[in-house]
């Protein structure tokens, strides 16, 4: 086992996927410049820089992902998905479906998001909810290093078009990341930890406070489970399902704003299918709706922080230990 940054594992499952599949190619912003270790075995015609023109690259993505190829592209910022959105919701997302399967579309769209940097709303904005919505499109945002190796392997051996979020307070964090092959299969929630009072539901970097939550709440007595949902389309209805029947209470947490999130899917589900088991109302915390702080200091602000979980598992178990 190796001890490596989330950046440095999603290079690694490129280079193994390129090494595996002489298919696999990767374009976008800035990509030759930041990986020398990609161009350097695989050369330019695999590797290679392009403008800054998000439509064009998810496009050019797209129709080489239906003539066989299997394209990663890297788009950087979140917020200028929305520049590519008809290649890729448009093309990539629905002309499988229209073809009948004679079109197949193999292609990763990465890009980064979130808080931790200050580098302002048009460059923070959290949009994964917007491609969950749209039908064709896979969408996984991990939380762990070798989640996202793993992860990153699965969605480039996927003939569907998989959006690849990375947070970008997660990008330096350095983990454990098994060598050589190893996949995470997309849909897979991952139990982190078991409980039996509260279920405490998140992504990306919230699974990190939530766990810091579930460590002060065990000081107080409480038991929470985690579950890191890794993968938001296709969602793990079961463990999320499973744990909620086992301890009558959840709370989701994640850092994009609360209206028509994955929260309200989770929270939409849970109701449905386990109503019963539910001991209290379920809780969403969420980032606000409002534009992202350049201040690093108030961009925190909008972030679920553990004291926050913490609070909030309290209240929906009535302890008498609730903050003010």
């Amino acid at each position: 086992m190796q001890t490596i940054t989330v950046s440095d594992a999603v290079g690694q499952a490129l280079a193994e996927e390129m090494r595996r599949d002489p298919r696999v190619l990767m374009f976008g912003e800035g990509v030759a410049t930041k990986r020398h270790d990609l161009v350097a075995e695989f050369g330019t015609q695999r590797v290679r820089n392009t403008p800054l023109a998000e439509g064009i690259i998810a496009g050019t993505a797209a129709g080489a992902a239906a003539m066989g190829l299997r394209p990663v592209v890297d788009l950087l910022f979140a917020p200028f998905l929305t520049l590519s959105m008809d290649a890729i919701i448009n093309s990539a997302g629905k002309l499988r479906y229209l073809s009948g399967g004679q079109f197949e579309f193999p292609m990763v769209v990465l890009t980064m998001t979130g808080a931790g940097w200050g580098v302002g709303a048009q460059h923070n904005h959290n949009l994964e909810a917007m491609f969950v919505h749209a039908p064709g499109l896979k969408v996984v945002m991990p939380s762990s290093a070798a989640d996202f190796k793993g992860l990153m392997k699965a969605a480039i051996r996927d003939d569907n078009p998989v959006l690849f979020f990375m947070d970008l307070a997660l990008a330096h964090v350095p983990g454990p990341v098994p060598e050589g092959e190893h996949l995470v299969s997309i849909g897979r929630a991952a139990v982190l930890r078991e409980g039996r009072d509260v279920t405490l539901v998140s992504y990306a970097k919230t699974v990190g406070h939530c766990l810091q939550a579930a460590q002060a709440l065990q000081e107080q007595g409480v038991s929470a489970e985690v579950i890191d949902l890794r993968t938001l389309k296709p969602i793990d209805e079961a463990t999320v399902l499973a744990s909620v029947r086992k301890t009558g209470r959840l709370i989701v947490v994640h850092e994009a704003s609360r209206l028509c999130g994955v929260g309200a899917e989770v929270a939409a589900i849970v109701s449905e299918k386990a109503f019963g088991a539910l001991t209290a109302p379920v809780m969403r915390l969420t980032g606000p709706d409002a534009p992202s702080a350049s201040s690093w200091v108030l961009e925190q602000a909008g972030v679920p922080q553990a004291d926050a979980i913490r609070d909030a598992a309290l209240r929906l178990v009535n302890t008498e230990t609730v903050a003010a």
